[in-house]
């Protein structure tokens, strides 16, 4: 977070791109990165997103907090350790409650992951809307199209 806040500043729409290392303890018995330390890394990608929007001050100061609502991660080639890897991350829609962010795992620009996360801004008397969080910002769009899949995921999710 800290590193986050002197680096350039990105609009709501805009990619983070962070570098990790795949440490050994980040590593399961295949010896390739833990499926739970990758959704770890991904909410620290987050959260660099959200510092480098200029977000997160404005959110600490008025008590609100992100809070994650789900994760869907689907992985196609290992990173194993000492490998360095990329997460590019961006907002790709919201609607009424939720907001939804796209994590993409690299290594050398090859793609390994992908996940997809909805996290809610919580204040002391519940969820504030995202219409309302941009408007705090002094930020007045509307959310692009959600990609096929987020919006296929958000249905499902609205079943239960």
């Amino acid at each position: 977070m800290f590193r986050a806040r002197f680096r350039s500043r990105i609009g709501p729409l805009d990619e983070s791109v962070v570098r990790f290392t795949a440490l050994p303890h980040d590593c399961d018995l295949n010896f390739h990165l833990n499926a739970g330390r990758t959704v770890s890394f991904m909410d620290v990608a987050r959260i660099e997103l959200i510092v480098r929007m200029r977000f997160m001050g404005t959110l600490l100061r008025r008590g609100l907090r992100p809070v994650g609502g789900g994760t869907v991660v689907r992985f196609r080639r290992e990173v194993l350790p000492f490998e360095r890897f990329d997460i590019r991350s961006r907002v790709v829609g919201w609607d009424e409650k939720w907001i939804y962010v796209e994590h993409v795992v690299e290594k050398n620009g090859v793609f390994c992951a992908i996940g997809h996360m909805r996290t809610v801004i919580r204040g002391k008397d519940g969820s504030i809307p995202p219409a309302e969080v941009l408007a705090l910002m002094n930020i007045s769009i509307e959310s692009p199209p959600l990609p096929e899949f987020v919006a296929g995921w958000r249905e499902l999710e609205d079943r239960r």
